[in-house]
């Protein structure tokens, strides 16, 4: 490591965190499962396949416009296992609670995960809890594991994208991001931004439903859209070319970039996935994420493809040229999931 202490950095889901994870982590607890680097670990037992994931939750404020930790918390596993072609099944639930904390937020937060377990389809069938000092946490933080089934036949992965493969988008981009920065600055904005925190498991098992079209899912959560393309392309050794024009994003977080100088493609999400699939099934499964309420404006946003340097994603901006997206180097909007 380049640095002697952990910095704010290391948790932004860019380069630093890429790298502690790589160096750290990885190198210590190498095997077949973890060395690939996915949101969730797709694990063969007896003749079936599990998905595994496990996720923390800090963010800041534990209360937001359109969501709160707790639903969050429910939300952000069983998208990582539907990102893996899984369909979530069971959670487990850590809870570190400081010393102080209402009971009154407590309850709020404990039956706002149920009623997100409900909508998702997933029991929570075990958990913990800690009591901390007052001082020792910021109010409450989360851990939720999860397990699915994998039925989908074909591999979902980095290695498995292709040259002429599509790349899609399931809605407009960076509203969770915004949604969070919207609350901790005073802004003046006429326009009330909401998280787009939602469980995508249904959605994405109907796109499965295609066939073997898709190669690659992610969802975009810190570091954002740009951060899943740029490791994606790195993965597969491939270029990205993204049209920027056809990037979906709303007009209150366009609204808030222009202010606060932050682009919307490196803002997380909490209920959008990435589709990279065949071309021609790009269509079809367009189509299906459209009729469905999480992806009404879902859009086709680029192509893969060997030109140039590969590993690269080259983004087609609106005024008419082109640059490169990478992974953000540093802390674009701390605790943000």
């Amino acid at each position: 490591m380049k640095t002697d202490t952990v910095l704010l950095e290391h948790g932004s889901g860019g380069m630093l965190t890429n790298r502690l994870i790589r160096e750290m982590f990885v190198g210590s607890f190498s095997n077949e499962h973890l060395d690939r680097m996915d949101d969730a670990a797709v694990v063969r037992v007896g003749e079936g396949r599990l998905c595994f994931t496990t996720d923390s939750f800090v963010v800041d404020p534990i209360f937001f416009p359109g969501g709160d930790i707790g639903s969050l918390a429910v939300h952000g596993t069983v998208n990582d296992i539907a990102a893996c072609a899984g369909r979530p099944l069971f959670l487990s639930a850590g809870f570190i609670i400081e010393e102080g904390f209402a009971m009154e937020e407590l309850a709020r937060i404990v039956d706002s995960m149920a009623r997100a377990s409900r909508e998702a389809g997933v029991k929570v069938v075990t958990g913990d809890t800690k009591v901390v000092p007052k001082g020792s946490a910021d109010k409450i933080f989360i851990t939720t594991s999860g397990i699915g089934v994998v039925e989908y036949a074909s591999e979902v992965s980095p290695s498995a994208i292709r040259e002429g493969d599509a790349v899609l988008i399931s809605g407009p981009v960076g509203d969770h991001g915004a949604a969070i920065l919207s609350t901790r600055s005073d802004l003046g904005m006429r326009t009330r931004i909401l998280s787009d925190s939602a469980p995508l498991g249904g959605m994405v098992q109907e796109v499965l439903r295609t066939g073997d079209a898709v190669h690659f899912m992610r969802d975009p959560t810190r570091g954002g859209l740009a951060a899943v393309l740029a490791e994606a392309a790195h993965a597969a050794g491939l270029t990205f070319e993204i049209d920027e024009q056809a990037v979906p994003v709303r007009e209150g977080v366009r609204g808030l970039c222009e202010i606060t100088g932050m682009d919307p493609l490196y803002l997380a999400c909490e209920g959008r996935m990435v589709v990279i699939c065949e071309g021609s099934g790009a269509p079809g499964i367009l189509e299906i994420m459209r009729s469905h309420p999480l992806g009404r404006d879902a859009a086709i946003i680029g192509r893969v493809t060997r030109k140039g340097t590969r590993g690269r994603v080259v983004l087609w901006t609106i005024a008419g040229g082109s640059r490169e997206v990478d992974l953000p180097e540093g802390e674009l909007v701390p605790r943000i999931c």
